[in-house]
């Protein structure tokens, strides 16, 4: 039995279908049952991970945990703890390329991701563990640009020539279902990222290309980004620390691409183009 926290979210859906396609046995971790919309075949159970204590029934029978940062919140290793005194013998972490930084600096933490706490509590559990330190989220975007491009033609964002390399979030689960199920990478760090380096410009005129239209990149200052999104309802604070990160890497990529995606898949890591594809209804009006 794999139990998955965070198992409604932008990588933990993906998961839990790639697991029933392989056939294991998923129990999926919600706060709310009713509304978690996950398939037959999944047994759904209800319970919050960031207080471990409502979910440790949840742990019966488990033999493999996916620990999503968000979900547990602070209590990552209140969480494995548990998981390791019920019998579970295998965690997988998700992860964040950038863990090394000065927290301060890193913005994912000021929307409540906890990626070091998730990684060290799966290292230090003297379970089996695998982290999966994953690079950009392709699906960010849609907040970045989503509404603007529905609107318009325009896409009006800051440092034109800041460069990620965007991953699919079916890539990130295909690779967690790897983890949890077997051995090839037990005791790795793996740094997941997609094919290739794309600037801002670059990515939105990927988007015009694949929902067939000319879309142009507008750039504006930092100080203008920062009251769009705030406006838009982006905290402050994680808003501020983009900004810096944007500002630190301006000219080169933070993260080139690695090949972990294609290492341990055996095909190359899905495009940008393609993650566009799957999610063009975004884009559109």
């Amino acid at each position: 039995m794999i139990l998955v926290s965070g198992a409604t979210g932008t990588v933990g859906r993906p998961l839990v279908d790639l697991l029933l396609t392989e056939g294991a046995d998923v129990r999926a971790l919600t706060r709310n049952r009713s509304s978690a919309g996950l398939p037959d075949g999944v047994e759904v159970v209800e319970g919050d991970p960031s207080r471990p204590e409502t979910v440790a029934d949840s742990l019966d029978g488990v033999t493999a945990l996916f620990l999503h940062p968000r979900a547990v919140g602070d209590a990552a290793f209140e969480m494995v703890e548990l998981a390791r005194a019920a019998g579970v013998r295998r965690v997988v972490a998700l992860s964040a390329a950038n863990i090394d930084d000065d927290p301060a600096e890193q913005p994912s933490r000021f929307r409540g991701d906890r990626n070091l706490e998730a990684e060290q509590a799966a290292v230090d559990s003297g379970l089996e563990w695998t982290s999966l330190r994953v690079g950009s989220f392709a699906v960010n975007t849609i907040g970045m640009w989503g509404q603007q491009i529905q609107a318009g033609d325009v896409v009006r964002y800051v440092y034109a020539g800041f460069a990620e390399s965007f991953i699919h979030e079916r890539d990130m689960a295909a690779v967690a279902a790897r983890a949890l199920l077997t051995d090839e990478v037990v005791g790795r760090r793996l740094v997941l990222t997609g094919p290739e380096s794309l600037t801002h410009a670059e990515a939105v005129a990927v988007i015009g290309d694949v929902l067939g239209r000319q879309l142009h990149f507008h750039e504006i200052t930092p100080q203008q980004a920062v009251a769009r999104m705030t406006d838009h309802g982006f905290p402050e604070s994680f808003v501020t620390v983009l900004m810096a990160r944007y500002a630190t890497y301006a000219t080169t990529p933070q993260l080139p691409p690695t090949g972990d995606v294609e290492s341990v898949l055996g095909r190359p890591a899905l495009s940008y183009a393609q993650w566009v594809a799957d999610h063009a209804a975004a884009f559109r009006a």
